[in-house]
This record gives structure tokens, sequence and C-alpha cells, in this order.
């Protein structure tokens, strides 16, 4: 029996960086992410030999290790090694071998939350090997674990719990690492001209968001008060485009991701660069009414509202600085994994 599952990405299209501590547990964080229709992917077969493969197909490295309760954490495939570690300790595994292979459709530190997404999807498909009795929040507050207490990743809550959900969330913050969740019923045809009018592109630029969110930590722990503003009114943005989006009032989304992305490059340094500057205003003069950096910031995703068709406009005005233009489909479906015989 082969053991499979996938987790969509997301972006963050409203409160981004209020979900992580201690800002999240002092002052109470919300957000609003949708996932889009990239994933994550893990698969586990079983092995007649008594080892265990760890397998990256995106970065075509493969570990071999004889059966043992703990893996080495080392800088090599820590990912795969700390779900297997936290999954043996926790809930134990058969002693048989198998081989984990993985892959993600966007490239690893883009902005889309792929290293979350894909623990997820990691955790789901041991969920799903060993018939675990975990809910949503139970696997996204696992993977949540094992990538910040386990493997001590600077990072928030929401990446694993929009993996873990899917769908179009409205998500609070407090303390305990309390999350609620709370899918936006948006009309249909809502979401459908979000979708027309959204331009997901990936400018190229590789970035260690883990720097980023380090220094807005800190920035918070010593009450630098122009950061934590700032961060306040990213929360109160993330009830505005609640409303905009539960209302259908679209034509609030350019000023509510323009605004967004001038409040985000408050909290800390190293969020936008010249060369991210660059790529908004030939967006924004080509007809988009707004935009944000997806993720920590400092490269990887941006994305953009087009009223209209402009988007074809924006798409073409963007081709001279060397990214990528990617489909943009919202999903309504978390992660998901399932059995092969």
């Amino acid at each position: 029996m082969t053991y499979r599952s996938k987790a969509p990405l997301r972006i963050g299209l409203a409160g981004g960086g209020t979900d992580v501590n201690p800002y999240a547990s002092q002052y109470g964080g919300a957000v609003v992410n949708a996932t889009v229709s990239l994933y994550a992917h893990a698969s586990i077969e079983p092995l007649a030999e008594n080892a265990i493969v760890l397998h990256d197909a995106n970065a075509r490295q493969e570990l071999r290790f004889s059966w043992a309760s703990r893996l080495p954490i080392n800088g090599q495939l820590d990912l795969l090694k700390a779900v297997y570690n936290r999954i043996h300790s926790q809930y134990g595994l058969p002693l048989t071998g198998f081989k984990l292979t993985t892959s993600v459709d966007a490239p690893v530190g883009s902005g889309l939350g792929t290293s979350s997404t894909l623990v997820v999807a990691m955790v789901g498909a041991f969920v799903q090997m060993l018939a675990l009795p975990l809910g949503s929040y139970d696997i996204a507050q696992l993977a949540y674990q094992i990538e910040r207490h386990d493997l001590g990743f600077a990072g928030g809550h929401q990446d694993q719990y929009a993996a873990s959900f899917g769908g179009i969330n409205f998500m609070e913050f407090g303390p305990a690492d309390r999350v609620v969740v709370n899918p936006l019923a948006v009309k249909p045809e809502v979401l459908f001209e979000l979708e027309n009018n959204l331009l997901l592109y990936y400018t190229g630029q590789y970035r260690q968001s883990g720097e980023i969110i380090m220094s807005q930590q800190q920035k918070v722990k010593d009450g630098v008060a122009p950061s934590i503003q700032a961060m306040h009114q990213l929360k109160q943005q993330a009830w505005q485009m609640k409303e905009a989006l539960l209302k259908g009032r679209l034509q609030d989304m350019g000023e509510l991701l323009e605004t967004g992305f001038a409040f985000k490059k408050q909290m800390t340094e190293g969020i936008s660069d010249p060369a991210i500057e660059q790529v908004y205003q030939a967006a924004m003069q080509a007809g988009a009414t707004g935009g944000k950096i997806s993720g920590a910031g400092g490269g990887g995703f941006m994305f953009f509202y087009c009223p209209g068709i402009t988007r074809f406009r924006v798409a073409t005005a963007l081709q001279q600085y060397g990214g990528q233009i990617y489909p943009c489909h919202f999903t309504n479906q978390g992660m998901v994994s399932w059995a092969v015989r």
C-alpha cells in the first residue's frame, strides 16, 4: 500500500505578520488568506528492506538510513526528518522500511507558505498510513509544533492552518498558540471575479524569511512603537478585507492591498527592495490598483489586483523583469490524503 497526500499553498490577503509571536500572543492577531491550486505533495511507499529513504524531488536529493527511532537534524532534509521524528516519538511507527518522497509546485522560499504546507502534507501522509484520528486543527497544530518547536524555525501560524483547512479563511490568533479558523462564505461570483483579477507573479528572488521574521519579532520584544503600530494597522486591515469579501466590494481590493503593503514595509527592514519596488510600480502603471509581496517579504511571489482585463497589460509590463506569471485559481479543499494499492 502506498500513502499519498497533497496540501494547497496560500496567498495572504491581509494581516500577514500578526500571526507571529510575540505579537499574536500579546496583542492578538488576525489574517485573511486564500489557498490556491499549487500544492505540496508527499508519498510514503513501503520497502522490502529495513531502511528509511527520504527523497526531495525538487532538490533531487536523497538520503538513506538504517532503521532508527530518531534521525539526525543536521541541515540535510531536516523538514522530512523532523516530521518522521515527531510522528515516531508521539504515535509510533511500524518497524518496516519506507520511502518518503516530497515535492512542491512552487519554489521553496517563495512566500506562499511552501515549507509549512509541505510539513502539513507529510503529516497527512503519515496520518493516512497510521489511520490516526486527527482533524484539521490537530494536523495544523502538529505541523506548527514540528516547525516552530522541534526545528526552531521562525514564523507564524497561518500557513499550517491554511494548508490544513483550505479555502478563504479569516483566522484569529491569541495567547498559548490559540487559533480560530473562520471560513468565509464568499459568493461564488465574487470569487470568480477576484480570481479573474488577481495576477500572481514570481520575482525569481529567493529570500530567507527567517531573518526577516526574527527581526520583526525582536521589534515587538523591544517595544519599537512604529513597528507595533504597523502590525496593529495590518490586523485592522484583516477585518476590512473580511468585510470587503463578504459584501462583494472588490472595488476596495486594490486600495486594501496597497495600504497593507505600505504598513507591512513598516514592520521591519528587508521586506522590500529597489527591485521589488520597480516591479510594483510597473504593475501599477500598467493598470493594477494595488498589490503586495507574499509572505515575509524580501523576494518570492508578489500578487496584484488588476480590475477588468488589465491583468493582460500588467503581465506584459512585467515581462522585462525576468519573473514568471503563475496561474491563480482558488481551492476550497485543504490537505487530502489517500491510499493506493
